[in-house]
């Protein structure tokens, strides 16, 4: 029995791979600790004939010697020889062994952590691209699953290659963090049975990474959880935000900066805005370091609505980032059961509640009842008024969104409804053409009725449904 939860649509995929009548070329990337190992290992464990494992700051050396013993496990064969000079005469020796594979089954060669075997000069990913394109092309009974944390090295170098690996990958796979319905099945799963509203506090503090959420203990409440992973000295999390950053990018001190920067913003920045505020250059470098952030899952970019892309505002996505920026990283004997009575808790909730409604856009259209109806989902903001999200749809209507976080029913107050009439009166002034527009309130427990709520909320979303499958 699979001890995988969710992730339906890559296991989908996996399967595809598994049973057609060709070769096939996986690459899997995401960001460390978000269960890449875990769900190949899980999914293929009967195919698996050969894995191997980058060594972290190996070199070129160690790797190639790495590789050859975990060829020698499998065949008795090959302990005579000796080791592999480079990754020519290495592969070569990966495709002799699978030659003596009788079976006419899907074989699997699971290569981890891939951009950590590729040193300096070693010419890995051409000899790779040269095993696969003269030796696994030949066969129908291969699939071979290259894996890595560097998002950019799977993008650039594998998934977007223009040399031997153009248009090889056949199945690239992102594997993102859990959302909301996973966690709480996976939860759930260790018997760490407790309410919505706490799933979504702990979801809100250290984010769907399915490692972080394996530490929960049940019976820990969230506070005694939180306390104990980011807080007391050895917690898994006090310093996990310095070790991702250093393992994921070479030159990690300009994605920390933006990261911090975006922290400090409420509302997210555009790319002139990160631009001032950090003092980086506007460049290519620049342009990398965003794409590398945003494909890792550290920040999102959100697309204005009727703007040019130069307009569009960057958000720091990543949950536990955010946490870490705010409570742990200058923290000095508070524990969370403190601080989470503390004033600065609803202004981090809020935070950290818009970043969570973001992800679960769709769980957002499904509670409208729009599911079904083709939408786009954007950014609007001009120098009076900022909606975080808007849903354009193709039924004549457009949704603006408000999120708010709040520990009971939220209370729609004559200020802010006199705000929310005024975000709708802005954006119907850029609006180009005559649409419906609602104002949807996205909440924690729902909105109090009064006789503010019946002026200016049109619908409303609660917690629950940000829980429901997507």
């Amino acid at each position: 029995m699979s001890k995988i939860i969710g992730r339906k649509s890559e296991l989908k995929i996996l399967q595809l791979a598994i049973n057609s009548d060709r070769s096939e070329l996986v690459a899997i990337y995401g960001r460390r600790r978000v269960g890449k190992t875990f769900l190949i290992r899980e999914t293929y464990k009967k195919e698996i004939i050969f894995e191997v494992s980058g060594i972290p700051d190996g070199s070129y050396s160690q790797q190639l010697t790495n590789f050859f013993n975990k060829v020698i496990e499998k065949s008795d064969k090959f302990k005579s020889r000796n080791t592999p000079k480079d990754w020519l005469e290495a592969f070569n020796l990966l495709g002799e062994y699978i030659s003596t594979l009788k079976s006419k089954e899907k074989k699997v060669v699971f290569i981890d952590e891939l951009p950590w075997i590729h040193t300096p000069k070693s010419n890995f990913i051409s000899l790779f691209s040269h095993f696969w394109n003269d030796f696994c092309t030949k066969r129908d009974d291969l699939v071979v699953v290259v894996c890595g944390s560097a998002a950019s090295f799977m993008i650039n170098k594998v998934i977007k290659d223009k040399k031997g690996l153009h248009n090889r990958i056949t199945y690239p796979i992102r594997l993102l963090p859990f959302n909301l319905y996973e966690t709480e099945l996976f939860l759930k799963s260790k018997k760490v049975n407790l309410g919505r509203y706490d799933y979504l506090q702990i979801y809100m503090a250290i984010g769907g990474i399915p490692h972080y959420l394996d530490k929960l203990i049940s019976g820990d409440s969230v506070a005694t959880a939180i306390d104990r992973l980011c807080f007391q000295p050895g917690g898994l999390l006090v310093d996990e935000f310095n070790v991702v950053f250093a393992s994921l990018f070479e030159s990690s001190s300009n994605h920390e900066k933006i990261v911090e920067t975006l922290a400090a913003s409420k509302k997210g920045l555009t790319r002139d805005e990160i631009v001032s505020k950090t003092g980086l250059s506007s460049g290519g470098g620049l342009t990398r370091t965003l794409i590398e952030l945003s494909e890792s899952g550290f920040i999102a970019e959100y697309k204005p609505f009727n703007k040019v892309k130069k307009e569009a505002l960057y958000r720091l996505s990543d949950e536990y980032s955010l946490f870490f920026i705010k409570y742990i990283k200058n923290n000095s004997d508070d524990s969370w059961t403190a601080l989470f009575n503390s004033r600065s808790y609803l202004s981090w909730g809020g935070l950290a509640f818009e970043s969570v409604c973001l992800k679960h856009v769709t769980q957002i259209k499904k509670a409208l009842g729009i599911g079904g109806i083709s939408a786009n989902s954007s950014s609007w903001r001009n120098e009076n008024a900022q909606i975080d999200l808007v849903i354009d749809r193709s039924d004549n209507c457009v949704n603006l969104c408000e999120m708010k976080f709040s520990v009971s029913e939220f209370t729609i107050n004559k200020t802010y409804n006199d705000s929310l009439l005024n975000k709708k009166c802005e954006f119907m002034k850029e609006l180009r053409s005559r649409k419906n527009i609602f104002i949807t309130m996205v909440t924690s427990f729902g909105v109090k009725i009064n006789p503010n709520s019946g002026n200016s909320m049109d619908n409303q979303v609660t917690m629950d449904s940000l829980f429901e499958s997507s």
